[in-house]
């Protein structure tokens, strides 16, 4: 039976806005499933990085379907052979109206262009959504989706799969242990652009050419708010992200990952200057090939002004570990280096595997056997998103209480590498202060047929 009728949901949710009252967080006006029932979910998206919710959703009632290129709809449906029962769609906003009342949640794979507008539309349903990473294209997307999960009081959760996983657990009872003392410096990087793994243009020359659409794929609805642009063949269907009009390039697709750890282990989340030391990059319509951003923060209660600097590129590893590292195994050319006053740490690429650069350090350091201050998670994101929404779990570890301020960080990167120099930053005002002409780059324009984002300025009063 349907936990609650989604069109009275969105009755007295407006009832409430008229009256300038926010529902707090916990209310109960959306019941959850029983822990022992199936879940009936949609996917947007179905292709490419959706199997990570397909087997999440392993053990649910995958009820409907949804992709703009009809070649990808049933793509998984080898490996998960019950998504056959599912209904098909192209358009998601079809599917919601005709489906939203047989729908508990949904897990939004689509290009990060289309994130927003997917989540947004879920949302306004009352529907409990995940979304993979990163959350949105621009800061404005990422603030209303964070005060969205509260006004719908949904359960949402973003595709970090680092963040349920044990190392980033026992790093933050490593760090509140003081092991590290206060940490002042830090260091993520990547290598990259992968240009033939599949994820980035391998050679493009401009101006680009306008080719012919494949067949089965809806451009128009595959470019969703965005501009309309003529249809070239490496946008679709995985190299769309490293052009700009789309994607974030190796910034956007890593930062989420590598640099979750220490944005949440130090409250990296206001930084109050950003700037670009170095970057490579071939024009304004392709993600830089490789950069440097050092991001300043302020004291954050107790902990000390800290300074981080995102790496991406070849070559990205900092110099400082190729001198200390002191493992057997190869140098790694992605992961964390924490710079505390007592000692340096360590993180890979999904903030998993802590360690201490000292080999003694560590060997005493496991002596101690710290007990396990924060529960380990079971399974993935997915999982946990799943037993979230049935009430058999906890909200999850990258709701958008954290994930819209972990993303928020990142695309502050982005506009100070796309943009060069410095940005001085007002996290309060939601404002560039010093390069003014920046600001429009926050919330990006939406092409008519998609205005229902611009409108959530006025129905929300969010700003």
């Amino acid at each position: 039976m349907k936990s609650l009728n989604r069109r009275t949901f969105l009755k007295n949710a407006a009832v409430l806005t008229a009256g300038a009252t926010i529902l707090p967080y916990c209310s109960p006006i959306i019941k959850r499933r029983p822990a022992n029932s199936k879940l009936n979910i949609a996917m947007i998206g179905c292709g490419n990085i959706a199997n990570m919710a397909f087997e999440g959703c392993i053990n649910e009632n995958i009820v409907a379907l949804c992709d703009v290129d009809s070649n990808m709809l049933f793509r998984y449906a080898e490996e998960y052979p019950h998504i056959k029962k599912a209904k098909t769609f192209s358009d998601f906003r079809v599917m919601l109206d005709k489906m939203d009342d047989e729908i508990d949640a949904v897990c939004i794979n689509t290009p990060d262009h289309t994130h927003f507008v997917a989540t947004i539309a879920c949302m306004e349903r009352g529907l409990h959504v995940f979304t993979q990473k990163p959350l949105t294209h621009n800061i404005w997307q990422a603030r209303t989706l964070q005060k969205a999960m509260h006004k719908y009081n949904v359960i949402t959760n973003m595709g970090n799969q680092g963040h349920t996983f044990g190392g980033i657990r026992r790093l933050r009872e490593w760090y509140e242990a003081d092991v590290f003392g206060q940490i002042t410096e830090v260091h993520s990087w990547m290598p990259g652009p992968h240009w033939n793994g599949g994820y980035f243009p391998e050679s493009v020359s401009f101006p680009l050419s306008e080719d012919p659409i494949p067949e089965g794929l809806d451009y128009d609805l595959w470019l969703g708010p965005n501009a309309e642009t003529p249809f070239h063949k490496e946008y679709h269907p995985k190299r769309w992200r490293g052009f700009t009009q789309f994607g974030t390039g190796t910034f956007g697709d890593w930062f989420c990952h590598v640099a979750d750890a220490p944005v949440w282990l130090l409250d990296l989340y206001e930084p109050i200057s950003i700037e670009a030391e170095q970057v490579t990059q071939r024009n304004h319509l392709i993600a830089h090939d490789s950069v440097t951003v050092r991001y300043e923060f302020a004291h954050r209660g107790t902990k000390k002004p800290c300074t981080f600097y995102w790496h991406n590129g070849p070559n990205a590893t900092p110099g400082y570990l190729k001198e200390k590292w002191e493992f057997s195994q190869d140098l790694p050319d992605n992961g964390t280096i924490y710079k505390g006053e007592k000692t340096i740490g360590t993180t890979n690429h999904r903030s998993d595997s802590p360690r201490l650069l000292n080999l003694d350090e560590m060997r005493e350091l496991n002596k101690l056997k710290l007990p396990e201050k924060y529960p380990r998670v079971i399974g993935g994101p997915v999982e946990e998103f799943v037993r979230a929404v049935k009430g058999d779990g906890p909200m999850p570890g990258a709701n958008f209480d954290y994930a819209a301020p972990l993303t928020e960080v990142m695309l502050l990167g982005i506009i100070a590498a796309q943009h060069g120099g410095k940005i001085e930053w007002d996290a309060k005002d939601m404002k560039i202060t010093n390069r003014p002409e920046l600001n429009q780059y926050l919330k990006e324009p939406v092409r008519k047929g998609w205005e229902y984002g611009e409108n959530l300025w006025r129905r929300f009063w969010f700003f």
